[in-house]
């Protein structure tokens, strides 16, 4: 499967009670972008606590995720576990990984035009 970028409008949900923040609702229809790796995975990037994390759409451990700014690796391999497809290779999730925090970089460097 060819790895393409997909950009949705997506509003931060993150919960604020006071000074505390609340994990969003993050599920596989939560995602700003997204890189298809199957047709049950992808790696998605949301905003939570004032940045954007990445993650897999789908998890056996909820919530596992690191900010986009992390090294492409370290993401790879705190999430690596949740792949829950083996036919996926790391590889195409490191390079999802890195599509994704591309197009965050340019979409923030477009921002503070």
């Amino acid at each position: 499967m060819p790895l393409t970028l997909e950009r949705h409008d997506q509003p931060d949900r993150t919960p604020r009670v006071g000074n505390i923040m609340i994990t969003p609702p993050i599920d596989e229809t939560y995602w700003a972008y997204r890189v298809r790796l199957s047709d049950e995975q992808s790696v998605i990037a949301f905003p939570k606590f004032f940045t954007i994390g990445i993650g897999f759409a789908q998890e056996e451990d909820w919530n596992t995720n690191l900010p986009y700014t992390c090294d492409a690796c370290e993401i790879r391999d705190h999430i690596l576990h949740n792949k829950g497809d083996e036919s996926i290779s790391d590889d195409d999730v490191l390079a999802a990984i890195r599509l994704i925090q591309d197009a965050i970089a340019a979409d923030m460097a477009e921002a503070t035009r």
